[in-house]
């Protein structure tokens, strides 16, 4: 963006410089037509050509040719600028030399017309080498005079008003030097407090438009100036700038304008829509008279989901200490019960030593959900065929499950490839599968595998013919340690879903559909793409 913008500074000085040139040639050629106008109706009556009016009066004319003729390399821009501003001023202090001595040297005061030239030359150039110019100027009003002293009778005594005059043409030579210096020193700091803002706009914009919040600035009015893509996603569509707050998001426009009657920053959580919260925060920005805002909204959903995350950060490294100090004196109670089950032979010991060897299980069971919290980050997706990958399991669940077969309905296209982590897909499955297992009716298709594919997804739908879940626990049900059974750990479902997003995935809860139960869908959103609507029954 810097560079753009000097680039762009650079050739708009450059189109000035040319623009400067181009009208003081307008006055070189007003000039000259003026002074044809004045030599043609008055002659020597205003002492122009007074010593020789026909020299006057053709060199003004051939002036004018000239100037005319400038005006092509000019518009070409052919040679460089610097060189023609050279030939631009040495024609005028030849012609008016020239002018001079032909209507009376030093008395006809034509050569103080240089010094409107060397002004011009010092703000056109912005400076440079005017002084250069005041050399030549006064170099040729001296050879002029000695010209006439030595052939024409003109006194001695004015060469004190020529060197007057010389000392003019240095003077403003060096005013017209200090004031381009002070123009471009302006120029360059416009130039660079430009630059300055429109980064500044840029990082404004850039960090606007990847702030997670949502910002909104208005004017006093409530018009809308400016707004991010965070505040569109929440408030769910966006508004033109220069529409109003009013029109486009009347609940918004009630808080502001409370805000600016009652002058509190903070108005608290906001419902924007089913689910949408967001806290609201107003901060004033004054200009001149007029006051506007910026308008903070903070998406609570994102808030508490970062704070569970931070909870189930610090949880997860606590529960993985407790996991590996309790694994070994576990194993030990397991093992010594089941030692003591073999010794004994009264049936109330036997009972409360399964009693205690099921605990152990239980504990375990709660130990390896808890390791489980850890497998995220270690995902190693790769592709393969859903086909072979689910027969395979329904037959490892069946055999460890004790399953009848028929059970479990498996519908499954061939050719259906996925890319996920085996491991954890396996993992995922086993969680969906034992949770429907557990409340479906457990007779022939009370359980189904479904896989269908469309040109955009894959998704592999888990369900069951059980009672299904309550619109009050499915808001809960991918909460860590949620569960509605009484010997569940309430990780299953929670490390169910961690593990699909880890892959790339989604895990959703999608009703029972048509049929009662619950079903759960595994949506591969980076999986190969497949087309058609294709379903195998087993």
């Amino acid at each position: 963006m810097s560079v753009k913008t000097d680039n762009l500074t650079e050739k708009i000085s450059t189109v000035d410089y040319w623009r400067s040139l181009r009208y003081f040639n307008w006055y070189r050629l007003t000039l000259a037509g003026l002074f044809m106008l004045l030599a043609g109706v008055f002659g020597t009556s205003l002492s122009l050509g007074a010593r020789n009016w026909t020299a006057f009066f053709v060199v003004s004319a051939i002036y004018a040719v000239v100037v005319i003729l400038s005006f092509i390399p000019l518009r070409l821009r052919w040679p460089r600028f610097n060189w023609q501003l050279a030939a631009l001023i040495v024609s005028d202090i030849a012609v008016l030399s020239v002018l001079s001595h032909a209507s009376g040297g030093i008395q006809s005061n034509i050569g103080l017309l240089l010094m409107v030239s060397l002004a011009a030359a010092g703000l056109t150039s912005r400076g440079k080498i005017t002084l250069f110019f005041a050399a030549l100027a006064s170099i040729a009003a001296l050879l002029e005079h000695s010209y006439a002293v030595l052939h024409n009778d003109a006194e001695v005594a004015q060469f004190v008003q020529v060197a007057l005059l010389c000392v003019s043409y240095f003077a403003v030579a060096w005013l017209a030097h200090t004031l381009a210096k002070y123009a471009v020193d302006s120029q360059e700091l416009a130039q660079r407090r430009g630059r300055d803002l429109v980064n500044l706009a840029e990082a404004n914009r850039l960090v606007m438009r990847d702030m997670q919040d949502g910002v909104l600035v208005v004017d006093e009015q409530g018009m809308i100036m400016q707004m991010n893509p965070s505040a569109a996603r929440l408030l769910r569509h966006s508004a033109e700038q220069g529409s109003l707050l009013a029109e486009n998001f009347p609940l918004l426009f009630g808080e502001y304008a409370l805000w600016k009657q009652t002058g509190n920053s903070n108005q608290g959580n906001l419902q924007l829509d089913v689910g949408v919260q967001a806290r609201l925060r107003f901060v004033a920005i004054e200009r001149d008279t007029a006051r506007g805002a910026l308008i903070f909204l903070e998406d609570m959903q994102r808030v508490r989901a970062e704070a569970q995350q931070i909870k189930l950060a610090a949880l997860g490294r606590l529960t993985a200490n407790i996991a590996h100090e309790v694994r070994n004196p576990l194993s030990a109670i397991s093992y010594s019960t089941e030692l003591m089950q073999e010794e004994q032979d009264d049936a109330k010991q036997q009972r409360l030593l399964q009693i205690v060897l099921d605990n152990t299980q239980r504990i375990n069971r709660i130990v390896q959900d808890v390791m489980q919290l850890n497998r995220r980050d270690r995902a190693q997706p790769e592709v393969f065929e859903l086909d072979a990958m689910l027969r395979t399991f329904e037959e490892e669940f069946n055999l460890a499950e004790r399953l009848e077969p028929g059970v479990m309905a498996l519908f499954v296209a061939q050719g259906v490839e996925v890319s996920f982590d085996r491991g954890h897909l396996r993992q995922v499955l086993w969680n969906l599968c034992h949770n429907a297992l557990r409340y479906c009716s457990k007779r022939p298709g009370s359980m189904s595998l479904r896989v269908s594919v469309t040109d955009v997804r894959t998704m592999l739908c888990v369900q069951d013919d059980g009672p299904g879940i309550s619109g009050e626990q499915q808001g809960k049900l991918f909460e860590p340690f949620f569960t509605t059974a009484a010997d569940g750990s309430g990780l299953g479902l929670y490390i169910a879903k961690e593990l699909c997003e880890a892959n790339g995935a989604l895990l959703e809860y999608r009703g029972g559909g048509r049929r009662k139960g619950a079903r759960f869908g595994i949506i591969f959103t980076d999986s190969p793409e497949n087309s058609g609507e294709h379903e195998h029954v087993k």
